[in-house]
């Protein structure tokens, strides 16, 4: 039977990438009758992987951050989260030459890229970071915080590495500092996390979770409108015919497309929340490589270029064949011409490996791939977005521009989970958010 066809679901879920999938599985769980509707032919959204030539490529970078939202949702859901985090050290890119990254004390005292003054502040900003109460910040940027303490130059370059590699973002004059300073905090506090068979393990986890909790999917369903009656929700009007008829819609979309599905919405917040979006965007190179042609170089910061390099199946594995994949990213990728933009990665590349070329078994170029809808920025002129819409009752928004300070993947989480909380709240099931997961 057609799921379209019953016709007896309490909450539509519209969006099957990570905080749909976390939202229909906390609401099966807590009882509902849910129908998660997903315009592509596959569930994840960014979250897919996708297989080339044996190798295991995820949709641009994807790292779980072990002191996020995210990573303690899916533990605690039960996820199996197999895989490794990278060391700290590596390696920096400055004016064309590959120097060692001052990741610890060691390799400090040695690098050629800082003064002995520039060490000393270093090694001080490091060691005060982890000590800084971000939430009691003042509402400045990135740029006017760093221009305040950081008093040597290559030190603020590599400060903003650092925060480019954990935001992924280059927007230092809209970024908040409070929010951009916890990000860094948890990359130094827990570190991160590459997957084994890289995300779509999440993907596939989630959907048989949601399953047994009676979730409905219709894969391939795109949505027309979301219905509404007198500022409540009534149903949603499917592409291609047909009407569902529920009381609450979870929406895990971008802000653009939840703007354009509700009739009226340049009456509601909804238009705040569209045209206050500052997307975060980039340019994404995966290899696979049939060796690595410089073995110590894994991980590297461009300081002067807004680029990563990271050998993920140093600590993961995403090959079947036993190729190496490698990623590279250009955060901002898409404010110039994809070809500039997949040169520099792949003069980058090169600097770092020389003769790549002969070794590449796979590739995987992303041109302009959307990070987050929404990032946290200073120009959002209301509260944060979500969860519930104002004015359209059991209307209700997730993913990772519903942020309330959270970044990325922890975003789309938390975002799902205070969704969920909300519903659940106005539909009087009184359940704990501790009792779904």
């Amino acid at each position: 039977m057609n799921p379209m066809e019953k016709n007896t679901y309490e909450t539509a879920v519209i969006g099957g990438g990570l905080a749909g999938l976390l939202a229909a599985v906390m609401l099966g769980k807590a009882g509902q009758k849910v129908v998660l509707l997903e315009q592509s032919p596959r569930l994840g959204g960014r979250a897919m992987t996708v297989e080339r030539g044996g190798a295991l490529f995820n949709l641009g970078g994807h790292a779980l951050y072990r002191d996020g939202e995210a990573y303690a949702m899916l533990q605690e859901l039960g996820l199996r989260l197999p895989g490794g985090s990278p060391p700290a050290s590596g390696f920096a890119i400055w004016q064309g030459r590959v120097v060692p990254l001052p990741g610890d004390p060691l390799k400090l005292l040695s690098s050629r890229l800082l003064s002995w003054s520039g060490k000393m502040e270093f090694g001080r900003l490091m060691l005060g970071l982890s000590k800084i109460d971000t939430t009691s910040l003042p509402r400045i940027s990135l740029r006017e915080w760093a221009e305040r303490e950081v008093r040597d130059p290559m030190v603020r370059h590599i400060f903003y590495a650092l925060c480019r590699t954990s935001t992924y973002s280059r927007d230092i004059d809209h970024q908040p500092a409070g929010p951009v300073l916890l990000q860094l905090q948890r990359s130094m506090k827990g570190g991160v996390l590459y997957l084994d068979g890289g995300w779509q393990t999440i993907v596939d986890q989630l959907r048989e979770l949601a399953v047994k909790a009676g979730v409905t999917f219709a894969e391939g369903q795109a949505v027309e409108e979301i219905l509404h009656d007198d500022g409540q929700v009534s149903g949603i009007r499917l592409k291609g015919g047909g009407t569902l008829r529920v009381s609450a819609v979870l929406a895990a979309v971008s802000p653009a497309s939840l703007f354009h599905l509700v009739r009226g919405a340049e009456e509601t917040v909804l238009r705040r929340w569209k045209d206050e979006a500052r997307p975060v965007k980039a340019a994404c190179l995966d290899l696979a490589l049939k060796r690595l042609p410089s073995p110590g170089r894994h991980f590297a910061l461009g300081l002067d270029q807004p680029v990563f390099f990271s050998h993920h199946s140093r600590v993961a594995k995403l090959s079947r064949n036993g190729t190496l994949v490698v990623h590279m990213i250009k955060y901002g990728g898409g404010d110039s011409d994809p070809q500039a933009d997949e040169k520099l990665l792949e003069q980058t590349m090169s600097l770092l490996h020389p003769g790549w070329q002969n070794e590449t078994a796979a590739r995987q170029f992303l041109p302009n791939i959307t990070v987050v809808h929404d990032a946290v920025h200073l120009g959002h002129s209301g509260p944060y977005p979500g969860p519930e819409v104002p004015g359209l009752a059991g209307l209700y928004a997730a993913g990772d521009w519903a942020s309330h300070g959270e970044m990325l993947a922890d975003a789309a989480a938390a975002s799902a989970g205070r969704a969920v909380r909300k519903l659940l709240q106005d539909s009087r099931h009184g359940v704990r958010l501790e009792a779904l997961v």
